[in-house]
């Protein structure tokens, strides 16, 4: 299987000494689901940021579909889909506004781009009627739907999710995770961070666990609850961080 993504000992130090990684090694194959999990402050956010070419570490060796992300250019970029936990969208733009402008940034022809924005209008699953409402007035769980749509309709070969359930219902966040498991079965490597461990167990295929810049345990789902002798990974979870 092809290793799309691999960190090996990297270390990152923001100013001010904050040490945000120490020695974080992880790798992410084509056609599977990692999951990254961790409290607060663990280093989660830093190491997707060190993937996408956002941040460049101190030292270790970082190797995304073959080159280094912050050197990799627009042919690494457009194999990269990147959803950001925070990310936000354009309030006066409608939903439709939105994906053809985000078509026209990768896209190499009009056809492509019109391609782009059809993908990207089936994945979001939201009607017409919504798609030509400004953004300002969509529900969280919807502006988490189109912005997803917008990482995922250029067909990256690796996908980063930060947090992409975070804080919406149930109905939103089940339709996220199939999207996740569909990215993986058509050969895409799937990083998802998430503080739910419940959601990790069905839709991680592995799962690093991180606290204070180092990977305290990685497995299979049921691997590490045999190993920790525990019945759900967030009994894991709390076995690993010390808690």
């Amino acid at each position: 299987m092809e290793r799309l993504v691999v960190l090996d000992d990297v270390w990152k130090r923001y100013y001010g000494g904050v040490v945000a990684l120490r020695g974080v090694s992880l790798h992410v194959d084509a056609g599977e689901v990692v999951g990254l999990a961790g409290p607060n402050g663990a280093g989660k956010t830093t190491t997707m940021r060190i993937i996408v070419g956002l941040v460049r570490p101190d030292r270790g060796r970082v190797v995304v579909a073959g080159s280094e992300p912050w050197r990799g250019g627009p042919r690494l970029r457009r194999l990269l889909g990147y959803l950001p936990e925070e990310a936000g969208v354009y309030k006066h733009m409608t939903g439709m506004e939105f994906l053809r402008f985000s078509a026209s940034l990768y896209a190499e022809d009009p056809g492509e781009a019109e391609e782009m924005v059809r993908r990207g209008a089936e994945i979001s699953g939201l009607p017409l009627e919504d798609l030509e409402r400004p953004m300002g007035e969509y529900s969280k769980g919807m502006r988490r739907r189109i912005l997803l749509a917008r990482a995922l309709m250029t067909r990256p070969r690796i996908v980063v999710l930060d947090e992409p359930t975070s804080g919406i219902d149930v109905e939103h966040a089940v339709a996220i995770r199939r999207l996740v498991r569909e990215e993986a079965r058509r050969g895409a490597a799937v990083l998802v961070s998430s503080h739910n461990l419940m959601e990790m167990e069905v839709l991680a295929d592995r799962v690093y666990i991180i606290s204070g810049g180092r990977v305290v345990a990685e497995g299979r789902p049921g691997e590490l609850m045999e190993r920790y002798g525990a019945e759900t990974l967030e009994e894991v979870y709390l076995k690993a961080v010390g808690v």
